[in-house]
């Protein structure tokens, strides 16, 4: 012990790994560890892109963070990539809404039409030649759909979706 202090000698080793003040150390270790823990189940939740419905707005196989909070404030917007819970707390789709409530969405020469005029999507890259009749939204209904419009419409997950199976909105 040196003259006028309290503390004890500590090895160079341990300093590195455990701090000159151990029981400090373990504390922040514990707060990151909550902090972590209330971030992923209340306000971050990661989720995996499967397929390439999303391309080429997001890779197949990239991971993101759905913010959980986006919609405390207001409703989903159109054009917002959401995650969309179709089953269980894991089983989730990622996908874009380009039919807000009440109104009817159709697609027409490969083309999104709402209420009839034509949707513009600077996001669509790929042309199509889909060809579906006027679907109309109830008043708590999103009609979500990917981005990759030359996928076949039969092999692409789209439709509506109520507001409570909306997760949040995908952080890019």
């Amino acid at each position: 012990m040196e003259e006028g202090g309290s503390e004890k000698e500590v090895s160079w080793w341990q300093a590195i790994i455990f701090g000159r003040r151990p029981e400090r150390t373990l504390v922040r270790i514990i707060v990151v560890v909550v902090v972590l823990l209330l971030m992923r189940n209340y306000v971050l939740l990661p989720i995996r892109v499967q397929g390439p419905s999303m391309l080429p707005t997001y890779k197949d196989h990239g991971v993101n963070f759905v913010n959980k909070l986006a919609y405390v404030f207001h409703e989903p917007r159109r054009g917002d990539v959401v995650a969309i819970r179709m089953s269980g707390e894991h089983v989730m789709l990622m996908k874009r809404i380009i039919g807000q409530p009440g109104e009817t969405v159709e697609f027409r020469d490969g083309h999104a039409f709402i209420n009839g005029t034509q949707l513009e999507e600077p996001y669509v890259k790929n042309p199509c030649n889909w060809e579906q009749e006027p679907k109309s939204l109830g008043s708590s209904e999103y009609y979500f759909v990917g981005d990759n419009r030359a996928m076949a419409i039969g092999d692409h997950y789209q439709g509506k979706a109520s507001r409570e199976r909306i997760v949040g909105k995908v952080l890019r």
